[in-house]
């Protein structure tokens, strides 16, 4: 009854600037029966691409004096743009699951943004040493020494 997923990010990090970067997305997927094959993959393709996002750029910042958000406008609130998507590699895995529904169709949308900002803290951990457990990983979390 449930859909699986499995994430797996490469990332880059400049050993002198300390900016993280995804150089590679590979994400495997059984979540299913598949309708419509182009629409299922880039809506995976869509929430990786949001998983990115929100582990290494989008960060809603709240003034402290007024309480009002400070990156209330896309001038201030950072999405990722073509030039920060790397090479993003995705599969499903056929399944069918006649318990789950009459067609055997599970949703697609919430495991691949769940686990893709996962992956990438890992990867991000792998390549500095540094544990970082508050997103988005900037620049001065990756300085800080543990």
């Amino acid at each position: 009854m449930y859909n699986f997923g499995a994430h797996f990010a490469e990332v880059s990090v400049n050993p002198v600037s300390m900016e993280a970067r995804v150089s590679r997305y590979v994400g495997a997927f059984a979540t299913g029966r598949i309708l419509n094959p182009k629409t299922a993959g880039s809506q995976i393709l869509g929430g990786i691409v949001m998983g990115i996002g929100m582990a290494l750029q989008e960060e809603t910042i709240t003034d402290p004096n007024l309480g009002r958000i400070a990156t209330a406008s896309f001038a201030d609130y950072h999405v990722p743009a073509h030039i920060h998507i790397a090479g993003i590699d995705t599969f499903f895995i056929e399944e069918y699951d006649p318990f789950v529904n009459a067609l055997g169709t599970k949703s697609v949308g919430e495991i691949s943004t769940v686990g893709s900002s996962a992956a990438i803290a890992n990867a991000v951990y792998h390549a500095t040493g540094q544990r970082i457990r508050d997103l988005p990983i900037r620049l001065e979390k990756l300085l800080e020494t543990p």
